[in-house]
C-alpha cells in the first residue's frame, strides 16, 4: 500500500479573505452613514479610531504577506480596501497620516521578519485574516449607526 500525497490546499484562506473584504465594504458604508456624517467633536477620535488603526496594520500586513505567500491574484486588493476606507473615512491631515502609518507598520513589520513565505508566515495570514474579519465585524456592529 503506497500512501497518497498530501493534499494541497490552494484556496485555503479564500473564504476569510472574502469575509474580511464583505465586511471592510460593510464598515466603509457604516461609517458614512448620517450617524457619522457629524463627525467626532473637534480633536476627540472617534471611539472606533483604535480599532481603525489596528484594522489598517493588519491591512498592510496582509499586503505584504499575501503576495510573499503566492496569492498574486489579489494585486493591490488590501492598499485599495485601505484606501477605501481613507476615502470613506475623510479624516483630518493628522488623523490620515497616523492611519497610514499604521497600514505601513503594518507591511514593514512584516518585511523585516519575512524574506520567504514560511510556515510561520502562513500562520501569520491567517491569524491577519482572523482578527481583520473579527475587528471589521465589530465596527460594523458596534459603530454602524443602525
Amino acid at each position: 500500500m503506497t500512501a497518497s500525497p498530501p493534499r494541497r490546499r490552494s484556496g485555503r484562506g479564500n473564504g476569510k479573505v472574502m469575509r474580511i473584504l464583505v465586511l471592510l465594504t460593510a464598515g466603509a458604508l457604516a461609517l458614512s452613514s448620517p450617524a457619522f456624517a457629524a463627525g467626532p467633536t473637534e480633536g476627540a477620535p472617534p471611539p472606533y479610531d483604535g480599532d481603525l488603526m489596528r484594522l489598517a496594520e493588519i491591512l498592510g500586513a496582509l499586503h505584504y504577506l499575501r503576495p510573499l505567500c503566492g496569492v498574486t491574484s489579489e494585486g493591490q486588493r488590501w492598499r485599495t480596501e485601505m484606501q477605501a476606507l481613507i476615502d470613506t473615512e475623510q479624516p483630518s491631515d493628522a488623523r490620515r497620516a497616523k492611519i497610514i502609518s499604521s497600514f505601513n507598520r503594518g507591511y514593514s513589520s512584516y518585511a523585516e521578519v519575512y524574506r520567504t513565505c514560511t510556515p510561520a508566515a502562513r500562520v501569520a495570514v491567517e491569524r491577519q485574516l482572523d482578527e481583520g474579519s473579527r475587528l471589521a465585524h465589530d465596527i460594523v456592529v458596534r459603530y454602524g449607526g443602525n
